[in-house]
């Protein structure tokens, strides 16, 4: 597997997505029907920190071997982020089918948590 191109292509996600929390958090709020009083924008703001940061730790280690053992803290991280945050979209976008952004979110967080299952599971030098 091309874990470069899985790197990049994660740390773009987390940064277009961190990058929209931190600067859109009220706009975020009012598109999924919430209210954005109180702490919920400041929620997001944090919770867009720490996407921007996984999106510099993928985009530095774009460059690194990863798979089995070698780099397996960026691996197992990613696949846990993923797979939990996959989980919690597609939960949310079962309590209320009608909201699309949902079913796409956990659409692609999914794809990456099987991507990043083969990646920390699998040797990086193995010919498939």
């Amino acid at each position: 597997m091309n874990t470069r191109l899985l790197m990049a292509a994660s740390a773009f996600w987390l940064g277009a997505s961190g990058l929209l929390f931190s600067f859109l958090p009220e706009e975020i709020l009012v598109y999924a029907g919430e209210q954005p009083a109180g702490t919920s924008a400041m929620m997001l703001q944090l919770l867009g920190a720490v996407y921007m940061g996984f999106a510099m730790l993928n985009w530095m280690a774009k460059g690194n071997l990863i798979g089995g053992v070698y780099s397996r803290p960026v691996a197992m991280g990613n696949l846990v982020h993923f797979v939990v945050a996959g989980l919690a979209l597609l939960k949310a976008a079962f309590a209320t089918p009608d909201a699309p952004a949902y079913w796409v979110a956990g659409g692609i967080f999914i794809v990456f948590a099987v991507l990043f299952w083969k990646v920390a599971f699998t040797h990086p030098l193995k010919q498939a």
